[in-house]
Parts: structure tokens; C-alpha cells; sequence
């Protein structure tokens, strides 16, 4: 006997056929505080079909999301003009555009927005554009990015999203000839990207991201982090049971382990790639980089077994931090992001509890540990540590002062080129005006 075909309207009303229903009041389901019948492509007989547009744009997946023409959105980003290329991922290429008030949309207000195009010739396609839709034309929080609408002409897939004008971490974190991200702008994001992240574990119908990398957490002009493209975000299984998947999706570096070995998929696979994020805050390093040196082509690898040793902690620190950091907000930063590595899920904390973690990290400022130090050479080839007076004032420094400051930067000049601290170049410089 086939099984009986379910359609998108059925779904629908399946979905919402409880609140028309007469049960008892104590039999009635008690869901949490804010939730919804939230529809997932689980719910869906056949989810990679081809479903009804039409059937979409009349559901209540889409009651918040307004249905764009191709015209229009060429309109607002300049027939899709290089100059207004944002940027281009797995889906496709990101252009911003800019709707004017009340003239494309009535009661949609002038704003600058993303359009993102599907790309026919990638790797992603009509289920992915769709899985966008589902998620996040339900799921509203302020650390997931708002989806504004959605365009189907033909072939063609478009998504349209609240504009984020620093775009990526991954952007901010790894660009060259710029300055590094403070400490407290780097907790900050780890703390919004886990709660966003905390709310889909945390769902009636939990979600599993996927897809959790630095490329994917956008930041608004405030540095907030908002967790962006859910093509490949699946509804998780009840209880503590796991999907096994033959297909493994997502992105070398960030994938748990046990994902990538066997195919076992939780929300504690999200955990780990978490993890690898807070790495790479700590870092200023990328998850995979050839270009660095055998041994530290993985950067969790490399790095999570100097993780739960404070004293060799700065190996590790972004040296681009120059010291601007507090030494328990990172040895607790550190200690985190050591627990959400474990090769095995179960050690892993929930996204719930690092929320709580990061959370008490907000208040640590980014105060210089010690003085910036420069080694530098005698003439007799010895070594001093230059504004040494200035660190004993502070009651800094000691024999091991070399040590103590091993994640500063370190020079060995001439003697026609020894470098000084600020105060110490003052000095000398207030000096010769005598």
C-alpha cells in the first residue's frame, strides 16, 4: 500500500488544526512561554519536491515575509551591479540594494537590505532556498538575521535580508592592514552568536545549525552577531537521540568529529563548531590554514591541548591583542572553548550553559596585563627588557620578565635601533629638549 501523499495545505492545517479542537482543558499541551506550532521540513512528505509557490505565499511560514518581483529587486540593487556586490557563498552572490519608503512595498520602511541570488550552477539549490524560508520566515530573535522576503520567478531564487554593514566575523577577525578587534568586541560576539544559537537548541522544535563558522555570523554597525544562511539547518530529533546521516554537509574545520566519522548529528555538533569559533576569537587564526606550518594546518589540533594549561596560554592569544586583554577573562574564555572541543559530545556543554559562561566574561575590560615589552641586544650580547624601571614602579616586573610576556611582541634590533616603550621615548625625548 503507497503511503497517502501530504501537501503543503494539509501540513498547514495539521499544524494548526489543535487550536480548533475541544479537549479538556488538562489535556490540553503546555508549550513554553512566547512558542508556536513552528511547521519544519520534517513535517513535509517529500521535503527536496518542488512545492507550490503559491501554497507557500498563502501559508502562515510566510505571514511575515513580503513576496518580491525580480523586477523589483533588480530595481533596487541596480540591475545586480559589481558595484553592489556584497559578497558570494555556497547559495550564490549578495548584493545590497535599498528600498525607499513606501514606494516599493506600502508599509515597509527605507532601509538598505541584502539580496541573495541563488546561484543554479552551485551547490546549493531549491531545497536549501526553501529551508531559508522555513526557519527564519518563523524564528524571530535578535541574534538571528531578519528575513525580510523572498522572490520565485521561473529558475530563479532570491532571498532578501536586513543589511548588516559589517558584515562578516570572518571578515572583521582575519583582514589584513587593519586593526584587530578588541578583546571586549570579541566577547561581545561570542556572546551574541551563542544566544543565538542557545534559542534554536532550545525550540519546541530544536534546530540544529549546521553550519555554525565565522562566514555565517554577521554583525550590525554595534558589532551585535546575528547567525545568517539556514540552508542547511535541520530540525533536531526528540529526546537525546541523534541523526546518523550518510551525507555529510558543512564546512571542513568546524565539523564535530563524531559528524564527520560516522555521521552522527546533535545539537552538540553545533557545540563543538562553536567552539572552533571561540578558538579562532582567541586566536585571530583561521580553522584551517596550509599556509602555516604542518603541525598547525588545524588549528583546534594545534591549539586545545595548550587550552587547559594556563601558563602556556600565550602561545595561543592573538599577539595582534598586544596585551589589551583581561588574563582571567581569557584563561575562562579559553577554559570554554576547551570543554566545547571535547572529542566527544557528551562532555560538552549545553549552549544554554555557555550563555552564562560568556555572559560574566562582558565585564572584563581590556586591560593591559603588563607593559609592552621589546627585547632587545646589548653590546655585549646580552638581553634587557627596556622600560624595566617603569614596570618595577608598577610592581610588574621580575627576573622572568621575558617569559612573563611571551604573548607581546618581540624584537631584536641594532643598537642604532633599540625601541622603547611611550613613557620610556618621552622620557628621553623631554630629556634632550634640557
Amino acid at each position: 500500500m503507497s503511503p497517502k501523499k501530504i501537501t503543503w495545505k494539509s501540513v498547514i492545517l495539521r499544524c494548526y488544526k489543535a487550536e480548533q479542537s475541544a479537549l479538556p482543558e488538562s489535556k490540553k499541551p503546555v508549550l513554553k512561554q512566547g512558542s508556536f506550532q513552528r511547521l519544519s521540513l520534517s513535517d513535509l512528505s517529500s521535503p527536496g519536491s518542488q512545492l507550490s509557490i503559491d501554497d507557500l505565499s498563502n501559508s502562515q511560514v510566510t505571514s511575515n515575509l513580503h513576496v518580491f518581483t525580480l523586477g523589483e529587486l533588480r530595481e533596487i540593487t541596480h540591475n545586480f551591479s559589481p558595484c553592489n556586490l556584497l559578497g558570494e557563498g555556497g547559495f550564490g552572490p549578495v548584493y545590497k540594494g535599498f528600498i525607499d519608503d513606501n514606494k516599493l512595498r506600502p508599509g515597509l520602511k527605507a532601509q538598505p537590505v541584502a539580496v541573495k541570488l541563488l546561484n543554479l550552477d552551485g551547490l546549493q539549490g531549491h531545497r536549501e532556498w526553501l529551508a531559508e524560508i522555513i526557519f527564519l520566515g518563523q524564528l524571530r530573535h535578535p541574534h538571528l538575521v531578519k528575513l525580510i522576503g523572498y522572490c520565485s520567478e521561473d529558475e530563479q531564487r532570491l532571498l532578501v535580508y536586513e543589511y548588516m554593514p559589517r558584515g562578516s566575523l570572518e571578515n572583521q577577525l582575519f583582514r589584513r592592514y587593519s586593526a584587530a578587534l578588541p578583546w571586549s568586541t570579541r566577547m561581545k560576539i561570542a556572546l551574541g552568536a551563542a544566544k543565538g544559537l542557545a534559542f534554536l537548541h532550545e525550540a519546541d522544535k530544536p534546530v540544529i545549525y549546521r553550519d555554525f563558522k565565522a562566514s555565517n555570523i554577521l554583525l550590525d554597525s554595534d558589532y551585535n552577531a546575528k547567525l545568517s544562511d539556514f540552508g542547511l539547518a535541520k530540525d533536531g530529533p526528540e529526546g537525546d537521540e541523534a541523526y546518523v546521516l550518510t551525507s555529510i554537509m558543512g564546512t571542513k574545520g568546524y565539523a564535530a568529529p563524531e559528524y564527520v566519522m560516522n555521521g552522527h548529528l546533535t545539537t552538540m555538533s553545533d557545540v563543538y563548531s562553536f567552539g572552533v569559533v571561540l578558538l579562532e576569537l582567541l586566536t585571530g587564526k583561521r580553522s584551517m590554514d596550509k599556509i602555516r606550518p604542518s603541525r598547525q594546518h588545524s588549528l583546534v589540533e594545534w591549539a586545545r591541548p595548550l587550552l587547559k594549561d594556563p601558563r602556556k596560554l600565550d602561545r595561543v592569544i592573538d599577539p595582534r591583542l598586544e596585551g589589551q586583554f583581561s588574563t582571567k577573562g581569557a584563561q575562562k574564555a579559553a577554559a570554554l572553548a576547551y570543554k566545547c572541543l571535547s572529542h566527544h559530545p557528551k562532555p560538552r556543554p549545553m549552549m544554554s550553559d555557555v550563555v552564562k559562561v560568556l555572559e560574566l566574561l562582558q565585564g572584563f575590560d581590556d586591560s593591559l596585563v603588563g607593559p609592552f615589552v621589546y627585547v632587545v641586544a646589548n653590546e655585549n650580547g646580552s638581553t634587557d627588557c627596556v622600560g624595566k624601571d617603569e614596570s618595577e614602579e608598577n610592581g610588574h616586573y621580575h627576573q622572568g620578565c621575558i617569559q612573563r610576556f611571551g604573548w607581546r611582541q618581540r624584537s631584536r634590533l641594532p643598537m642604532s635601533l633599540v625601541a622603547y616603550t611611550d613613557s620610556a621615548l618621552y622620557n628621553n625625548f623631554r630629556n634632550g629638549l634640557n
